[in-house]
């Protein structure tokens, strides 16, 4: 598909990998001097990636997805990124429901449906 593109210069894009690069270690060195922490200037492409992996797992608690954001043929691969977190110590905020009303306005701002009790519908969501 790339190679059907118009092309002006060498490379089917504009700009180069040196400009996108240049330009993100720019603004990551503005940010970490206006916070006054220099551990920013650790952040790399691949921390960014690392990141997306792992939260994605924590929202699914499933690999697949995580594979696919990933675009790895193998999930040995993504399971790699999956060690990072222990899930176990998360915090949750907690809400009930008693009407199929009050229980579908939990599920439209991001509350995850857990179990009935007693007649109540018990949900969580991540702080």
């Amino acid at each position: 598909m790339l190679n059907s593109l118009p092309r002006e210069k060498d490379a089917p894009f504009a700009c180069s990998h040196r400009h996108f690069d240049r330009y993100f270690r720019s603004q990551r060195a503005n940010v970490a001097k206006k916070l006054k922490n220099d551990r920013i200037r650790k952040i790399t492409f691949h921390t960014l990636r690392h990141w997306k992996a792992t939260m994605e797992y924590a929202r699914t608690k499933d690999l697949l997805p995580v594979q696919q954001v990933l675009g790895h043929r193998s999930i040995l691969s993504t399971m790699i990124y999956i060690n990072l977190i222990d899930f176990r110590e998360d915090s949750f905020h907690t809400a009930t429901a008693k009407t199929v009303e009050e229980a579908a306005k939990l599920v439209e701002i991001g509350f995850e449906y857990i179990c009935d009790y007693e007649g109540i519908k018990l949900f969580k969501k991540r702080k």
